[in-house]
């Protein structure tokens, strides 16, 4: 990645989340096609992540004070400047990926007990999608903001899950990913709704001008809604 940023010096790409110029940013692909100018190539960082930091910067306190944050999959440029914070917990399945290992369906922490939960690209693995949201909302503090991103089709009304898409070949060319357990559609924020969240679907890439999100690659909106979710009590989750 040094190397491939060595020689893409430039400043026609910038990236907000480790503030350096690039010629151009490396392309993304899954097997199938590709994005161009998806990958910073000085730190890492994708569509998704750019736009979500450029939110969390501007729109929140995450970065200021010492709130309770659980990161899941931690991506390494978000994790660099939010690991600052003593209160900040990276966790993963796979515990090559984060500092702590932990399931996302059995989260190791107590009720109401983070400020912020980052899930970015997580929820559309896992296979009993209901027991993940509910650890979720679980350890969510009341008034707590937890923020989803995953892979999603706008064009489809509802989500697309198919029993007989078992092998990685089959999950691609269903569903984009060769370890995906579903495709979203458009009814996202109903499907993972209950009586004590609220939801805002956010597209962050419209406070920016068509320039500076070809400038700094904000992506096309597939990856990049943030579903912004607020606990409005401290309701104990059952799972169901």
């Amino acid at each position: 990645m040094k190397l491939k940023a060595l020689f893409l010096r430039g400043n026609r790409y910038f990236c907000p989340c480790c503030g350096k110029g690039s010629s151009k940013f490396l392309r993304k692909g899954n097997g199938l096609d590709y994005r161009e100018n998806a990958v910073c190539p000085n730190c890492g960082s994708l569509e998704r992540t750019r736009l979500l930091y450029l939110y969390l910067k501007n729109e929140t306190e995450i970065f200021n004070g010492s709130s309770r944050i659980l990161h899941f999959a931690p991506e390494h440029i978000l994790k660099k400047k939010l690991i600052k914070n003593p209160n900040y917990k990276d966790v993963d399945i796979n515990p090559n990926f984060a500092t702590l290992k932990m399931d996302i369906t059995d989260i190791q922490f107590p009720d109401n007990y983070f400020d912020y939960i980052i899930c970015s690209h997580v929820l559309g693995h896992i296979p009993n999608e209901r027991k993940a949201l509910n650890e979720l909302f679980r350890v969510l503090k009341s008034d707590g903001n937890l923020f989803i991103l995953s892979l999603l089709d706008p064009t489809m009304h509802e989500t697309l899950e198919d029993p007989d898409a078992i092998t990685p070949l089959q999950k691609l060319h269903k569903y984009g990913e060769r370890d995906l357990e579903r495709l979203y559609g458009a009814d996202f924020s109903e499907r993972i709704s209950t009586s004590e969240i609220r939801i805002e679907k956010i597209d962050y890439r419209i406070n920016f001008t068509e320039q500076e999100r070809q400038k700094m690659s904000l992506g096309d909106g597939k990856r990049e809604i943030i579903y912004k979710v607020v606990k409005t009590s401290q309701h104990c989750f059952h799972l169901f």
